[in-house]
């Protein structure tokens, strides 16, 4: 089992930046992958980024491209999204969550984090 716990979130204005940090612990050696979802009001959940064990393998979400930064230390088990020049279609709850190495889904997830942007 893995447990995940986001902080980070909050209230920004647009143009401005926020880092979303992610604690893993439990059985965190057995992650192959660590991504971060959103979902905002009415919408389906989105994948926005997601970062391999090694980190050598990096996907982002065309939306954020350029804006945003996965970045993960297996030392401290810590996975963090950077969020730059935020817009207000960002505005979500934003996920932490990850992927066994036996999984082809992502099958550990956290409670959330609200992350609004104030035009």
């Amino acid at each position: 089992q893995v447990q995940l716990v986001e902080s980070g979130g909050g209230l920004v204005q647009a143009g401005g930046s926020l880092s979303l940090p992610c604690a893993a612990s439990g059985r965190t050696s057995s992650t192959a992958a660590m991504g971060w979802f959103r979902q905002a009001p009415g919408k389906e959940r989105e994948l926005v980024a997601a970062i391999n064990w090694s980190g050598g393998s990096i996907y982002y979400a065309d939306s954020v491209k350029g804006r945003f930064t996965i970045s993960r230390d297996n030392a401290k088990n810590m996975v963090t999204l950077q969020m730059n020049r935020l817009k207000s279609e960002d505005t979500a709850v934003y996920s932490c969550a990850a992927r066994g190495a036996r999984s082809s889904v992502y099958n550990y997830w956290g409670q959330g984090t609200q992350v609004t942007v104030s035009s």
